[in-house]
């Protein structure tokens, strides 16, 4: 599969007010190929058209972090439940500096992220696990600088997966879909109790119309040790 032209993703990426270079779109070209060539052998997305991908996908994962410049210079990242490596990966080829792990339950997704980090440079930490177990120990718990999700689980759920990694100053990013502030409102109880504040929560679209809600919790203060509960308390009893 050969993803759209240089050209057409330039101006794609251009209605963001991003720069694409030619090493850049070499990188998600690989990337695109890859995800695909993994994808006949597993599921890992339902997008697989050049121009689904290039949108949906990279331009999706870059524009949020881009345009809001929440990611400060040398930041270590963690990306829980990344699936196929969104919204990270795609983030890594435009910010060499950041430094990466990739947290997925699904032992088949590490393989394809493990590749892809080898294929790519990226020079990612893929770990096999689960967020609710690595949010508790020591070198995961409160360690990153951000923790970021895309389309993972409900937000107040998704908080009590994600905050716990986040260190005091840090932030959760969370990039969510239309209803993304609805999901915020319902998840305020659960943003206080686990020691951090809304910095910010803004509306927009994709290129082609498709809505987004970018959100940003900062951690203003250590989570509580009781958390994060199991995946059963959460369900049952989200904060």
């Amino acid at each position: 599969m050969k993803l759209t032209e240089f050209t057409a993703l330039q101006r794609l990426f251009a209605e963001g007010g991003i720069e694409v270079s030619e090493g850049q779109y070499g990188r998600l070209s690989e990337y695109a190929e890859l995800l695909c060539d993994w994808n006949e052998r597993m599921n890992l997305t339902a997008i697989t058209d050049p121009e689904g991908i290039a949108e949906k996908h990279f331009f999706d994962s870059v524009y949020p972090f881009l345009s809001e410049e929440i990611v400060p210079r040398g930041a270590r990242v963690i990306d829980v439940g990344t699936g196929a490596g969104f919204p990270s990966c795609p983030l890594k080829v435009f910010r060499e500096d950041i430094s990466l792990t990739l947290l997925d339950s699904l032992q088949k997704r590490i393989g394809f992220l493990t590749e892809l980090s080898e294929r790519l440079s990226l020079g990612a930490e893929c770990i096999h696990g689960r967020a609710e177990e690595l949010g508790r120990q020591e070198g995961f718990r409160e360690s990153f600088d951000i923790a970021t999700a895309r389309a993972v689980a409900a937000l107040p759920v998704l908080c009590e997966y994600c905050l716990p990694f986040v260190k005091v100053g840090g932030v959760f990013a969370a990039l969510k879909g239309s209803d993304g502030a609805s999901e915020l409102a319902s998840a305020k109880n659960a943003v206080g109790i686990l020691g951090g504040k809304t910095e910010l929560c803004r509306e927009y679209a994709l290129p082609g119309g498709d809505k987004r809600t970018l959100i940003v919790i900062r951690k203003l203060k250590p989570t509580p040790e009781k958390y994060p509960r199991n995946k059963g308390q959460m369900n049952k009893r989200p904060l």
